[in-house]
């Protein structure tokens, strides 16, 4: 197996995403951390390298010079993992990018669709791959969905719904100094879309991948429910697509009590209905017109040959959101060693699903 040189922009020790960037791409084995800014500490850098292995003369103090003396080394990072807080990834990922090193972006990739779409401009006049992990697509049974709506088992489709559910920011934690609510909640630092851009994204992200295409209009309605909060911590959002059939809702809520991370999605057709719930990924739920429910699992009966490759282990052995990002790790390394820059979710996708945050802020803003 090729192993890719791999740098990192954030996630120095003790940070949530970093480290599950680091483990994905230690379960698909094809990557090497050798260098990073991991902290805009010199100090938390030198201590997170030291810990992580990577050699003091490349664990560097700013961004700029890692992209730059990386680009110059023979042996310099060929792809490099952004896991900052959502207000540097367009500068981030910008350094990187003029220096023609690969990119793998945390989502959302930028706080603005300006931002995004001149990431978008600048990745291809640099003929330069640009990724975001959107993570929860490379769970095998999304794929199986997907697979089952494009041969038309569902029918056609009428309703799709995804839904994303979290109760950690029903109180005030921010005003506490909560790291990750602080940021989160701050629109200086994440932008005008708070739970929008940080859940309800992926859920329509998700929605986008099983059937292939995105919407065509939105009503949003964003809240915040608790006092003082300057973003929203609830969004509920109606879609609507060019046929005029298919009609589509995205709920996605931080403040949804009793639900810890409560992803999932409903996709109805004229013949049948499919269900999935990240909480329990490893199963399918297709629902015919007049005949009894069946259940579908990873690696089980009848699952398709053709996706055994995005599993680690046989079925009845639990995977989930690790084994979904590893596939993104693994999707991402061949790719770029295949010179492929289509991989989704990629740059073009990604400025879709800005398109989507910016068209649901301006409904609310207009009190559509």
């Amino acid at each position: 197996m090729a192993i890719l040189r791999w740098g990192m922009v954030g996630g120095g020790e003790g940070a949530f995403i970093g480290d599950v960037h680091r483990m994905a791409a230690r379960l698909d084995g094809g990557y090497q951390l050798v260098a990073g800014c991991f902290s805009s500490s010199p100090e938390k850098t030198n201590l997170s390298a030291k810990a992580l292995g990577v050699e003091v003369d490349r664990a560097y103090s700013d961004f700029n010079t890692m992209a730059e003396v990386e680009s110059q080394r023979e042996d310099g990072i060929q792809v490099v993992s952004i896991v900052t807080p959502n207000f540097l990834h367009y500068d981030n990922v910008k350094a990187f990018l003029d220096r023609r090193i690969a990119v793998i972006c945390e989502k959302p990739l930028t706080v603005s669709l300006l931002q995004a779409q001149e990431l978008q401009t600048l990745a291809k006049k640099q003929n330069t791959f640009l990724a975001v992990t959107y993570n929860y697509v490379e769970n095998p049974m999304v794929k199986v969905a997907r697979e089952l709506v494009k041969k038309g088992e569902l029918g056609e489709l009428l309703m799709v719904d995804a839904y994303y559910l979290q109760d950690w920011l029903a109180l005030d934690i921010e005003s506490t100094g909560q790291k990750q609510a602080a940021w989160r909640t701050d629109p200086a630092k994440t932008g005008r879309a708070g739970c929008l851009g940080d859940i309800g994204i992926h859920a329509y992200n998700l929605l986008s991948y099983l059937i292939g295409y995105s919407a065509s209009r939105v009503n949003a309605s964003l809240t915040s429910f608790v006092a003082g909060r300057r973003v929203d911590d609830h969004a509920d959002i109606q879609l609507g697509y060019k046929d005029n059939i298919l009609q589509g809702r995205i709920l996605a809520s931080q403040v949804m009590t009793g639900h810890e991370n409560d992803l999932g999605f409903r996709l109805t057709g004229r013949k049948a209905t499919l269900e999935w719930r990240q909480e329990t990924p490893n199963e399918l739920w297709f629902k015919p017109l007049g005949a009894p429910a069946q259940r579908m699992t990873r690696n089980g009966a009848g699952y398709p040959e053709s996706l055994n490759a995005v599993c680690y282990v046989p079925a009845g052995h639990p995977e989930g959101y690790l084994e979904a990002f590893a596939n993104v790790y693994q999707n991402i390394r061949m790719a770029l060693l295949e010179k492929e820059l289509s991989y989704y979710p990629n740059i073009d996708q990604a400025v879709k699903d800005m398109e989507f945050v910016e068209a649901c802020l301006q409904s609310n803003d207009q009190g559509h």
